[in-house]
């Protein structure tokens, strides 16, 4: 497979980071996960096609694992705005599964077109969306002396008080 360029469509930004190490690893690995997809882009469609065809599982198992993984958090720390959360992972999920399927099957859309619509996806929804709940973790998180966040279950119940 011939690679024509190694860039970065989406630059890690600590804009992108809430405090807590595993959502923040996360997003670090969506964002290298776009990126990665972006510098897959040929032009030639069989390789590209060959290409998401053999990443797509795996991306959207690792973005699967990521939404549970925020839901736990969420749910654990009573966040008011977790069935918004939970509504716009799912609509997500079935976005994914269509722009797959008629990649695929209809070759309708492209590789480019793919990840346009992952990174729009990734910097509204990390950038905006998440950004409620890393605010919220913010305010009920204890901070550790290296600077990171510690949610634990005193935390919210000192917070539901």
């Amino acid at each position: 497979m011939r690679m024509y360029r190694k860039s970065e469509l989406i630059k890690w930004s600590n804009t992108f980071a809430c405090g807590v190490r595993v959502i923040d690893d996360q997003h670090k690995g969506l964002v290298r996960m776009v990126n990665e997809l972006f510098n897959h882009i040929t032009g030639n469609e069989k390789e590209e096609l060959e290409y998401f065809n053999k990443i797509i599982n795996e991306a959207v198992n690792y973005v699967k694992v990521h939404f549970a993984t925020e839901e736990k958090l969420m749910i654990a720390t009573s966040f008011s705005g977790y069935a918004e959360h939970k509504r716009a992972h799912e609509s997500f999920i079935l976005n994914v599964v269509y722009n797959v399927k008629e990649y695929q099957e209809t070759k309708r859309t492209s590789l480019h077109a793919f990840t346009n619509f992952l990174k729009e996806w990734v910097l509204s929804h990390v950038a905006l969306m998440d950004k409620q709940y890393f605010d919220y973790f913010n305010k009920i998180a204890t901070r550790k002396p290296d600077g990171k966040l510690s949610i634990t279950a005193e935390d919210v119940a000192r917070y539901r008080v």
